[in-house]
């Protein structure tokens, strides 16, 4: 039998990151979109992420992504950030926006370009000692387009020497998460295509090495729920950046395309004992929306994902043992699957209740002001989006 209170207990204790940049204009490859009332400083993306946290009371934690939050003062921003009710989250580095960049970052075939791209790193460092952020997340868009643009193990090299040096200025209990993609904007051959790279340089980088599952970033039908499963066991899962697919790096809404996908994802997540903040995995949203408004979008995925956790946590553990064990095929499916289809909302409005909140925060939200705010103080000056 489940333990509702430990369940409650369990969803409490739940965090999740939310990005800055999901508050900016965003948009395809062929237009950014812009909305009323988006940040136009990284002041405002946090306004906006300690209003999230407000509602859902599980996101107490921002990501930043330099130089698209670029300060002169990262520690008055810090404070800014706790006045508000919110903590700087991964420093995210950029070095897939620089002309420098066509023929790649720290795997680019001209040592300058790749020293250039190192110090980059580095620089987001020492930012994250300024900040008291814990986590260096990597992103490379690094690869070729054509067969013999360059040489594949060479490149493999020039990466290894870029992660040891980034590794080697880490200190305390600062971390690199190591993001993968499968293609995009390469296309031949990208430079970390898949969680086996990224693992692969993590063992060789050392314990503060681990790895960022983007949910987005796999093949059409890949077992996500085995990597989980598989990067838990050998203790190198770091973080996941949540969002949803339909074709390819889509970052939909978290939830919104495969939600039982989601739900195998959690519960391998539960069945691993890495929900608890104490073990160390960073639940981080990496969506854009484009087309709806951000602010309630956000709230949305939280929810998305406190629901996906909640009926991962009533999955009756024992009875799914004792099927597994006598070989009782439909009997473990039946299991898993009454989880699965059980409302939660109910269960997720009490706790929310329970903890001094609305039980709809989506809701509480519209009925806030705050969206028809921002619209009317955040008139002139230039909006945050992709590259600002």
């Amino acid at each position: 039998m489940t333990d509702l209170a430990a369940v409650k207990r369990a969803l409490t204790a739940q965090r999740i990151e939310t990005p800055s940049w999901a508050y900016a204009n965003s948009g395809t490859r062929f237009k950014v979109f812009t909305q009323p009332g988006v940040p136009r400083n990284p002041e405002e993306k946090i306004a906006d992420a300690a209003t999230v946290h407000r509602f859902t009371g599980v996101a107490p934690a921002v990501a930043l992504h330099i130089p698209w939050d670029k300060v002169d003062d990262y520690r008055a921003l810090t404070a800014y950030a706790r006045d508000l009710g919110v903590e700087i989250g991964a420093i995210n580095t950029n070095v897939f926006q620089d002309d420098d960049y066509k023929l790649g970052s720290v795997t680019n075939p001209d040592a300058g370009i790749r020293r250039k791209a190192t110090d980059h790193l580095l620089e987001a460092i020492d930012i994250m000692g300024q900040t008291g952020s814990r986590d260096l997340k990597l992103w490379f868009s690094d690869g070729i387009n054509y067969p013999g643009q360059d040489d594949l193990r060479d490149r493999q090299d020039r990466l290894a020497a870029a992660l040891r040096e980034a590794y080697d200025r880490l200190t305390g209990d600062q971390r690199i998460l190591l993001e993968y993609k499968l293609f995009e904007p390469a296309f031949y051959a990208t430079d970390v295509p898949d969680w086996g790279t990224s693992y692969a340089h993590c063992l060789e980088l050392g314990e503060r090495a681990t790895v960022c599952i983007d949910t987005g970033h796999h093949a059409p039908s890949t077992n996500i729920e085995f990597i989980v499963a598989f990067l838990l066991r050998q203790k190198k899962l770091g973080a996941f950046d949540f969002n949803s697919r339909f074709y390819a790096d889509d970052d939909l809404m978290v939830g919104a395309a495969d939600p039982f996908q989601l739900f195998r994802i959690m519960y391998e997540i539960v069945r691993g004992g890495a929900l608890d903040p104490a073990y160390g995995i960073a639940f981080m949203l990496d969506q854009c929306h484009n087309i709806e408004r951000k602010i309630p979008a956000i709230i949305r995925s939280v929810m998305n994902v406190q629901e996906a956790t909640a009926k991962a946590l009533l999955v009756d553990r024992e009875a799914l043992t004792k099927a597994q064990q006598s070989g009782d095929v439909l009997e473990a499916n039946a299991v898993f699957m009454d989880a699965y289809n059980t409302d939660v909302r109910p269960l997720l409005a009490e706790v929310r209740t329970d903890a001094g909140l609305d039980p709809d925060p989506v809701a509480a939200y519209r009925r806030s002001g705050y969206d028809e705010k921002i619209i009317a103080d955040r008139v002139g000056g230039t909006q945050a989006g992709w590259g600002a």
